[in-house]
């Protein structure tokens, strides 16, 4: 079989796009690439209206089935190739585009999703917003990233409290205790704050350059985010930590920032923090694509993962450290719900408030999003800095929970069944124990 996969960027662009739109599109496509490799031969494309069907008509005439997978939302999908096509997309709202705009027809989902093979996305509550537009009988799967078995082998380093390590950072990093705050104050920010930022990463970046020293230990919580998506809501991340432990140096906030603009990703966060008046404990700032190993020493430091999103399409990172056994603190909502447990998890509330859908320039309140309780936020953050430092006990059963989760959600062999499901009906090839007939 062969089986195509498209996404805008690829391994060769993703560095210079981080926070772009749809960038998150190429992490899921190179996550699922070793499952549909079990099925056939992956073949990426650049270029889906020139490529898919040339390689179809090749594929078809040695006697191949052939499948597109195209990891992209609906409206950017190129339809009425001759290939089975199968969007596959993140969605995060209880309500799909229905709606055009623009003059474009694609804007409404449902014109699309009439027109392709079949469609994945990644979260119960995304298939079933899917459902309940197109019909309960529509053929929508959802499918996680296989994040579990590639991050297991972490669970044994889980600690709540976590002795002083030392890691190595590629890129930017930033301790704010170190940091002159005044130059990110809102009068200076965009002079003086962007100024220091630009001569920080042209410092970092000069050839041959070691890696910077970083040293972590004590409670450390971790959250993973691009600050230009309003819908990550970080600014109660920071704001929640900082009001819980303004007096507590054993704790610490990693925030590791995905934009490709050093400037335009770390500038707000710093001058959020400038408004935070003075504290004792520890925030550090991570900007740049960091190594494997790097990023892999970072998940090990860590006690506790954080998300404060208002809306979710599955949340890798949240995935990534829960496979690793990393208890959560974040709200239980849309793609949570799937994964995000009392026993594995700090939950926040959460109420929801009308809103529109990201894409749509008209603003049109057509959808929620699910604004949570800063009160809550800071009791979670409490809470799990106590558990972790006065209750192993139970922080080992949290990290035992999260694991556990993560498996019965994205392991492996659960996206392989999944996906044989999808390959199936596309092409009506029968597949028996990961082999194809």
């Amino acid at each position: 079989m062969i089986i195509m996969v498209y996404s805008t960027y690829n391994a060769g662009s993703i560095e210079g796009f981080l926070g772009a739109p749809e960038y998150s599109y190429w992490f899921v496509r190179k996550a699922f690439w070793p499952a549909l490799e079990r099925f056939g031969i992956v073949v990426p494309v650049t270029d889906p209206r020139r490529e898919v069907d040339t390689i179809r008509r090749t594929a078809a005439r040695d006697g191949q089935a052939h499948l597109f997978f195209s990891f992209e939302p609906p409206h950017k999908t190129v339809l009425d190739l001759g290939c089975p096509t199968i969007p596959v997309f993140a969605w995060e709202f209880d309500t799909i585009p229905d709606e055009t705009w623009e003059d474009e027809p694609r804007h409404d989902w449902t014109n699309v999703l009439r027109r392709v093979t079949a469609a994945v996305t990644h979260s119960s509550f995304s298939a079933d917003a899917v459902r309940a537009r197109m019909g309960h009988h529509y053929p929508v799967w959802s499918i996680p990233a296989p994040m579990y078995d590639a991050n297991r082998h972490h669970a044994a380093t889980a600690r709540g409290w976590q002795a002083p390590r030392d890691l190595s950072i590629s890129g930017i990093a930033i301790d704010v205790a170190r940091v002159d705050l005044e130059k990110f104050s809102m009068q200076r920010a965009h002079a003086d704050g962007a100024d220091a930022l630009r001569a920080l990463s042209l410092h970092i970046a000069e050839p041959g350059r070691p890696p910077q020293n970083l040293t972590l230990g004590g409670v450390v919580y971790t959250a993973i985010f691009n600050p230009i998506d309003g819908r990550k809501n970080w600014n109660d991340l920071l704001a929640g930590f900082i009001w819980a432990f303004r007096d507590v140096p054993d704790a610490t906030l990693v925030l590791k920032i995905t934009h490709f603009d050093a400037v335009r990703g770390l500038l707000p966060v710093l001058s959020d923090i400038a408004k935070l008046g003075t504290f004792q404990c520890r925030v550090v700032l991570i900007h740049g694509m960091l190594p494997d190993d790097e990023y892999q020493a970072l998940v090990d430091a860590t006690s506790y993962t954080v998300n404060t999103s208002t809306n979710e399409g599955q949340c890798l990172p949240l995935m990534e450290f829960m496979s690793a056994g990393r208890p959560a603190i974040t709200p239980l909502h849309t793609a949570m719900l799937d994964y995000v447990t009392a026993e594995n998890s700090f939950i926040v509330r959460s109420t929801t408030r009308p809103t529109s859908w990201p894409h749509d320039p008209r603003m049109a309140t057509r959808t929620v999003r699910h604004m949570l309780s800063f009160a809550d936020l800071v009791r979670a953050y409490e809470l799990s800095f106590a558990v972790a430092r006065d209750e192993p006990g139970r922080y080992a059963a949290m990290s035992d929970a999260a694991s556990r989760a993560l498996a019965a959600f994205c392991a492996d062999e659960i996206v392989h069944e999944r996906l044989g499901e999808v390959v199936r009906f596309a092409t009506g090839v029968t597949i028996r124990e990961g082999l194809l007939f």
